[in-house]
Parts: structure tokens; C-alpha cells; sequence
């Protein structure tokens, strides 16, 4: 048995605990607790003391703990892929993670350097997500059952039905971008901008209008059109393609995480933006791109290179002698 898959697995548990880290740290608004980068008030990374570890300097340090070692997890996860996969589009994918997590250490370095900017601090959360994504990725394509899926023969069915080719593709794209407005707008102090659920200000729509309350109700809006999105894909699948248990079960489990999150969005206006329920909303968000992202692959599982044809696509019963041939057909 090798261990590469279990190991990729766990740099993306890794990475989704570094995403919460990260949330803690703005929902607490700790962002700026530690002034310098990368020392850590003058300290060596690991050699800051515990007893110093306090209020919002907890949240960024241990933050930028996590990082590090998600890092150092991301350079063994490449090294590992370049001696033991033989495959190269995996190689590379797990390069493009290594490089992704250094810039993205480097962004969260500018994002302290320079107060917080608006745009470096959106850059920072996007660029996490897609970390997540390369790390999702890894952790799916070196897994047995991937392996076991790489007959073309039975997505036949899935590669002619262009609906939900559509639908799944399109899903993590739909859900990035929902992620990135609800980064715009916690970094722009838009969170508490409509401070009723789920109306806004005792309407359906907004009766006055301002840079942040158009951020805020566009997530809102988003979160309705993820929802109903994935809602039509699951049940587009439960009709044509309910045995495809592969594709069935992240189906649901993306309608079980998108309610979830919608409710925890909600709890988190009336909540006033508590530390813990902000971060869970953080956190679950990346939960539904990651699990929208493996639906999506698992669709077009046909399209990757180590897809493999057993037999012909559409089977077709052999012609009997007494059966007329086609016209124009070959005898």
C-alpha cells in the first residue's frame, strides 16, 4: 500500500485548518496583532514564546504557524509526487501547489506590511481557496476509487449529457465567485452592512443603497443562486443518473453544506458577527468549493489523460445474416 494518497489527504485537512486559522484571525480582527513579518515581534518563527502567545497575537501567530507548516507539508507532498507519480500532469499540479503556498505566504506578509489593503487582503483569501482546490485536487487523482474510474466506458452516459457537464463544471466556478464577494465583503467591514436576516432592513430589497450594502446583498443573492444551482444538479442527477453513487453522494452532501452555510450566514448577521460563527461560515465555505470542485472532476473524469477506453462507447448488437444492411453500408 502506499501512503502518498493518505499523506495528500492529510495536507488538505491541513489546508482546510489553515483556512479556519485564517478566518479566526479576521473575525477577530487580530490581523495586525503582530506588527512585523516574518519575525514574529523580533522572533524566529517557532522560537516565540508560549507565554507571549495572548489575545489577537494568539490567533496571528498561530496562524502563521499553521501556514509554515502547511508549507513544509506542500514541499514533502511535491518531493513525494516527483519520485513516486507517474503520471505527469500530477507532477506539475502538485508544483503548481508549492508555488501557490509560497505566494501566498508572501501575500500574507504584504497583507501585515501593509495595514490590511483591501485588495492584497481579498488576493490572500482567493489565493487560499485555490490552494484548497490544488490540494483537493492531489488528494482525489492519487486515490484508489480515482483509479477504478478510469474506464471510459461507464461515463458514457455522463459524457452525453451535456446539462449536467454543465451544471457540475460550472458549480466550483459559481461557488469561487460567492467566495470571493463574501472576501470583499468582510475586508471591506461590509458583514453587518443589512443587519436583519433574511430580509434586508424589513424588505426583500435594500430601500437605500452604498458600496457595502451592495456587497453584502450581492452575497446574499449568490448564496440563493449556489443554492438553487446545486439543488437543480441534484436532482438533474437523481433523475438520469442515480446509480452513479460516485456522483450521487457529494450531490447531497453539497445541498447538506450549502444549507448549512446559508445558515450560518444568517446567524452571523444576528449574531453580530461572532468570532466562532463567522469563522464556521469561513470555514464551511471552503468545505462546499471542495466538495462542488470533486463532483466537477468526478463529471469530467473523462477528459483527464489517464482516462482509458476497456471497449467501444456504445455497444451495438453484431448484425445477423438474415438483418438488411443500410443503405449504403458494407456487406
Amino acid at each position: 500500500m502506499t501512503w502518498l494518497h493518505p499523506y495528500a489527504r492529510f495536507v488538505c485537512a491541513a489546508t482546510l485548518l489553515l483556512i479556519t486559522a485564517g478566518g479566526m484571525v479576521t473575525s477577530t480582527g487580530s490581523g495586525l496583532a503582530v506588527p512585523d513579518w516574518p519575525n514574529t515581534y523580533g522572533y524566529f518563527m517557532f522560537s516565540f514564546p508560549l507565554s507571549k502567545m495572548v489575545g489577537g497575537i494568539f490567533y496571528e501567530h498561530g496562524h502563521r504557524m499553521i501556514a509554515s507548516i502547511v508549507g513544509l507539508l506542500t514541499v514533502g507532498l511535491t518531493v513525494w509526487l516527483w519520485r513516486a507519480e507517474p503520471r505527469r500532469w500530477i507532477r506539475q499540479l502538485g508544483v503548481a501547489a508549492l508555488a501557490t503556498v509560497i505566494l501566498q505566504g508572501l501575500l500574507g506578509g504584504l497583507t501585515v506590511l501593509y495595514f490590511l489593503p483591501t485588495p492584497i487582503s481579498v488576493s490572500h483569501a482567493g489565493l487560499a481557496q485555490i490552494f484548497f482546490c490544488l490540494t483537493v485536487c492531489l488528494a482525489l487523482c492519487t486515490s484508489a476509487g480515482w483509479h477504478r474510474s478510469g474506464a471510459l466506458d461507464t461515463h458514457a452516459p455522463v459524457m452525453r449529457d451535456s446539462t449536467v457537464l454543465a451544471l457540475a463544471t460550472g458549480l466550483p466556478l459559481l461557488v469561487y465567485t460567492q467566495i470571493l464577494i463574501g472576501a470583499t465583503m468582510r475586508h471591506t467591514g461590509a458583514g453587518l452592512a443589512i443587519p436583519d436576516f433574511p430580509l434586508a432592513f424589513g424588505r426583500l430589497v435594500p430601500p437605500e443603497w452604498g458600496f457595502a450594502i451592495a456587497v453584502h446583498f450581492l452575497h446574499r443573492v449568490g448564496a440563493a443562486v449556489t443554492a438553487l444551482a446545486i439543488l437543480a444538479t441534484l436532482g438533474h442527477l437523481l433523475a438520469h443518473h442515480r446509480a452513479r453513487r460516485d456522483l450521487i453522494r457529494p450531490a447531497w452532501l453539497l445541498l447538506l453544506l450549502v444549507l448549512t452555510q446559508i445558515g450560518l450566514g444568517g446567524w452571523t448577521v444576528l449574531s453580530g458577527r461572532a468570532p466562532l460563527i463567522n469563522t464556521a461560515h469561513v470555514a464551511t465555505g471552503a468545505m462546499v468549493l471542495g466538495t462542488a470542485l470533486v463532483l466537477g472532476l468526478r463529471v469530467n473524469r473523462h477528459r483527464f489523460p489517464d482516462a482509458r477506453r476497456v471497449g467501444p462507447l456504445r455497444a451495438r448488437a453484431p448484425r445477423t445474416a438474415t438483418e438488411p444492411a443500410a443503405p449504403g453500408a458494407p456487406v
